[in-house]
């Protein structure tokens, strides 16, 4: 009964830390992002209601979030 609960222990503190992982990683993603495009992406969302521009932000942060998944289920 031991074993399950020291097993039961290492996935959720696996889970946890890769959670913080996957999270520093979109993180990094949205800073590279921004500091690629040659306008400020949150001005152009919010005052000038790009809505084509948060759409594709949207998907790109699907996208890479898919992704960051699959390499920690991996």
């Amino acid at each position: 009964m031991e074993y399950l609960a020291a097993i039961q222990l290492a996935e959720l503190i696996s889970t946890v830390f890769y959670t913080f992982v996957g999270v520093a990683l979109m993180g990094a993603v949205w800073k590279v992002v921004d500091w690629l495009t040659p306008f400020p992406i949150m001005k152009e969302i919010e005052q000038d209601q790009n809505m084509a521009l948060a759409v594709l932000i949207g998907m790109l942060f699907i996208s890479i979030a898919i992704i960051i998944a699959a390499v920690i289920v991996s």
